[in-house]
């Protein structure tokens, strides 16, 4: 045993499966307690809120420690972060046409778009309403007209002032703040701070927070419906194996006929039969449990028939041992590395057939945690997540099950090597 344990912790493959697990368990146990609540609670009032740090306005406006700064390149980052790359370009386009038509000479080496400084010199310079560009639509002139407008108040330095609304006489006539373009405020001052490393979905829900519950809801259904069908797969394959006969046929038809059978359509015709509000995740495990046994008890059954009529085991039947204790004792502990391995990849074809019951809509129907599948489900079946550009609902979901599936199937390889002599010679 302890020379099996050092060879399995000498294995790279499997040591460096068994830390990516053990990372995602403790990100699953360490991060509520840093972020504690529903993981489902909608907390945002717009549909795919972008990754960062959201501080309240209000408070914001009415702390009481205000900083003076003059930094350099402020401006410059202000109006560079109020005009985007796309107004840019249509200022390029249009100076680049006018320059065409007027025959100023101007190329596209001459305007240089990361160059705010020089890009509004040429803008100030040649723009004006009045001109008129040759094929120009008229919507793209007001659109050009509108852009002008925007840039005037880009440029303006004075003060912002709030007022507050003054309940005797019912007129904003109360001044609530007075802001200048070189005051500051530390984030830590502001009493409300969201952060959102992975923004929201489209319910307005914090994607990690919900992520981490997922993970935690799939593993566990993976857990279930491995040690479901590996129980199923071990009791048939080695009564199968070791009693053959009429009770080897038995159990071989049905296993045949589970076999032929496509998995997926199993889970689909089961899970489809279940009401929507019984299928929960437990639920859902067991029918990925009690369908997915087919290969294990080929698998087992096909190891105990070649020990069978071993010399150990010849022994103990002429000894007068029972059926249970002969394969408890001399034929079990022999396949047992086996059977482990295949429990490893059972949870992990778990976690994969929750995931694909779920975008079929026919996964866990819960309205008070999540699950991998229902992640994903809920960010591109039920809302349009890949076409709003909102990577961040689905792209981590899509990463994790990878992650999960490589590091128990890198587990599993490096048991293989380890306790499969063939691949321990090669």
């Amino acid at each position: 045993m302890k020379t099996h344990l050092r060879a399995v912790a000498r294995s790279g493959k499997f040591m460096v499966g068994f830390i990516i697990f053990i990372a995602i368990l403790l990100l699953v146990f360490i991060y509520p307690l840093f972020n504690p609540g529903n993981p489902l609670q909608m907390i945002g009032y717009n549909s795919f809120i972008q990754p960062g740090t959201y501080v309240s306005l209000f408070d914001s406006l009415d702390t009481r420690r205000v900083y003076t700064f003059r930094l350099p390149g402020a401006a410059d980052a202000r109006i560079g972060a109020k005009l985007s790359i796309e107004n840019r370009e249509s200022m390029k386009e249009w100076l680049l046409n006018y320059s065409k038509q007027e025959g100023l000479g101007l190329s596209e080496r001459d305007i240089d778009v990361d160059s705010i400084e020089s890009l509004m010199a040429l803008w100030w310079e040649h723009y004006d309403p009045e001109k008129r560009v040759e094929g120009m639509t008229i919507a793209k002139r007001r659109e050009f007209e509108r852009l002008d407008q925007r840039l005037d108040g880009l440029f303006s330095l004075d003060d912002l002032h709030v007022w507050a609304l003054d309940p005797e006489t019912g007129e904003y006539d109360i001044l609530f703040a007075e802001i200048s373009d070189a005051d500051y405020v530390n984030i830590n001052d502001i009493a409300n701070v969201v952060k959102l490393p992975l923004g929201t979905d489209a319910f307005g829900r914090d994607v990690l927070k919900q992520l981490v519950s997922a993970i935690g809801t799939s593993l566990w259904i993976g857990l279930i419906a491995g040690s479901i069908a590996t129980a199923i797969g071990l009791t048939l394959g080695l009564i199968s194996g070791y009693i053959g006969g009429i009770v080897d046929d038995i159990v071989m038809f049905f296993t045949n006929l589970i076999t032929v059978i496509p998995g997926i359509v199993l889970l689909i015709l089961i899970s489809y039969s279940i009401s929507q509000l019984e299928r929960g995740p437990v639920t859902v495990a067991v029918v990925i449990g009690v369908t997915g046994w087919a290969w294990t008890t080929r698998s087992v059954r096909s190891q105990v028939m070649s020990l069978r009529n071993r010399d150990h085991v010849n022994l103990s039947k002429l000894s007068g041992h029972s059926i249970p204790k002969i394969i408890a004792r001399d034929i079990l502990p022999y396949i047992a590395s086996y059977v482990v391995m295949a429990f490893i990849l059972q949870i992990s074809i778990g976690i994969l057939s929750e995931a694909t019951l779920s975008m079929l809509g026919l996964g866990p129907s819960t309205t008070t945690t999540a699950t991998l599948g229902l992640m994903l489900d809920w960010s591109i079946m039920k809302s349009t997540a890949h076409i709003s550009g909102a990577w961040w609902a689905y792209y981590p979901v899509i990463f994790i099950i990878a992650l999960i599936s490589f590091s128990l199937n890198l587990m599993n390889t490096g048991l293989d090597q380890v306790f499969n002599p063939q691949l321990r010679e090669g």
